[in-house]
Order: structure tokens, then sequence, then C-alpha cells
């Protein structure tokens, strides 16, 4: 394929050479610049040098010529450097419902049994709050129910109407929120990788496989995607250790899960609760519901 596009253009600049700059500039600047081309001897057009000059001789002016373009390494995700533990292995500066959270093997894990309310409570992390930052951790989500990371968030807002027996406020939590769910029926496996706004009215603002983008009195609005919903959650490890990746940046939100970008939100409305300084926690939700959590590391930016 390479042969026949390079005598291709060849022709098309002996036939066009009032335009054999621009073919010039194409070639050099495609990956079939590498391959050399019969030289031209149509007159200079301005700007571009000689068009007589061969393809070799015009290397180094375009994308393609000799500049060792390569692809970038893959981001170590057990590389910590900058990064503050979250976890050390007790509950300390973690603040939650004893009677679901635990640590168990290594990992911060909260369970719940068929016939315990209530449905849903958090654990929070007190030690540290961010706006910008990386974060990285692995979870597990075993026999149903799901989970949520939460970021930029708060504690002691009222659950309203939703507020069931048991529920304490230092117990809840509304704000940002990474979904991870174990895939009990195929509508709440979708909601893995999501980005989810907990205790507002957002709720779910970019479906797992969307890029979002809000703005200050205006309704969410979908302006691309990532791929096809369904097909993104075989990325996903069922009874098994996830990595996930919560990157933070001014409004801009990306979820990543095992290397693949899942959900993406550019947030426009500084105002907007979900662009806020905030506290991290982990979700317990639905019965029985076993949720595990290790490896919790923050790199702050602000």
């Amino acid at each position: 394929m390479k042969t026949t596009t390079a005598l291709a253009a060849g022709a098309a600049v002996g036939m066009l050479a009032g335009f054999a700059g621009a073919v010039r500039l194409l070639h050099s600047d495609s990956a079939f610049a590498q391959q050399a081309v019969p030289a031209q001897t149509s007159p200079a057009a301005p700007g571009r040098g000689a068009v007589g000059q061969t393809q070799a001789g015009a290397a180094g002016r375009g994308r393609g010529g000799g500049l060792n373009f390569h692809e970038p390494d893959p981001m170590a995700f057990d590389d910590h450097e900058g990064y503050l533990s979250l976890f050390d292995g007790t509950l300390k500066d973690w603040e939650g419902d004893p009677k679901f959270w635990r640590v168990e093997n290594g990992a911060l894990v909260g369970e719940r049994l068929p016939d315990q309310r209530p449905r849903n409570t958090f654990i929070s992390y007190k030690g540290v709050e961010a706006r910008d930052f990386d974060l990285k951790l692995e979870v597990k989500v075993e026999k149903g129910g799901g989970t949520g990371i939460q970021y930029r968030s708060k504690t002691g807002i009222s659950w309203g109407n939703r507020m069931e027996e048991g529920m304490r406020l230092d117990w809840l939590m509304t704000g940002p929120q990474a979904d991870f769910w174990f895939p009990v029926n195929p509508r709440s496996f979708v909601f893995t990788g999501q980005i989810y706004s907990e205790n507002t009215p957002l709720g779910i603002i970019a479906w797992r496989g969307q890029v979002v983008h809000l703005a200050q009195g205006k309704a969410a609005r979908l302006v691309g995607n990532i791929g096809d919903r369904s097909a993104l959650g075989g990325y996903v490890k069922i009874n098994d250790w996830n990595q996930y990746l919560v990157i933070a940046r001014g409004g801009t939100l990306l979820h990543i899960i095992n290397g693949q970008l899942m959900a993406v939100l550019v947030d426009d409305d500084p105002k907007s609760s979900m662009n806020q300084t905030g506290i991290f926690g982990i979700e317990l939700e639905g019965q029985p519901s076993k949720v595990s959590v290790r490896n919790l590391w923050l790199k702050k930016h602000s």
C-alpha cells in the first residue's frame, strides 16, 4: 500500500505542478514520508523550499521527518512517588459505622448482611481535603450491591426523605462519586465507572462511555463518546481486584478502571457541587454486599 501511495503522489505532483509544494508538505507530514519519491523539477512553492528536493532532502520539516516519535509509557500504578497513603492498615482517620466497617487481610472492608439496615452507609477519611488530585486504589465488590469512591465530598448533610433508621449524618456523604457495582443485574453493572453526584439533584452526570459538559444554569450535555457502554464493562474484573484511578483538575474529572478511560466530566460551573474542595470516602450500598478497598494513594495538587 505504501508503494502505491508514493507512485500516486508522484504522478499528482507531475500533473499539478502549481500544487507541488502542498503535495510535498502533505507527504512530509504523513507516515509515508519515510519512503522516497521521484525528484521533481517544478518551481519552488513560496515558503516551502524547492520542490525539486527529494523526499529525503525535505526530511525534518514535517512531523514525519525523523523526529523520533514514540508512544508514552503506561503509568505505573504501583508508583507512589509524591503520593500520600490514605490507608495504613488501620482505621486511623477513618470515620464510619463500626457495625459495617473493619480491616481484613490488609484491606478496608465494608459488609452488610441481608437483614441489616440502613441500605446506605459510608466511611470517610478525615486526614486530608483536596480539590485537584490523582487518586489510586484497588477495589473489589462481592456478594451483590455496590460501592462508590467519594471525592470532593462532605459529611453532615441530610439525605431528606431518604433518611433511614440508623443513619447518622457523619456516616453519610454528599458529592462526586466514582461508582463500582457488582453485576447482580445488567442495569446495576453499567453503573461501574460512571460519574455520579451523591445526594444532589445532579444524580448520574456522565454514564460509562460518555464525555459530558456542564455549564452554569444549563443542563448537562453529551459532547462525545469513549466507547460502547457494554463493551467497556469487559474491562471490569468480577470478584477480583480492580485498579481505579480518579483524576481531578479544576472542572475536569476522569474515571479510569484497569487502564481504560470510562467517563469524563468537564464542569465549567465554579459553584457546582462537583467543583469544590472536599474529603474522600467509601460507600457501602445494597444488601447483601461486601466491598474491599486497598492501596489508597493520593497525590494532591491543590
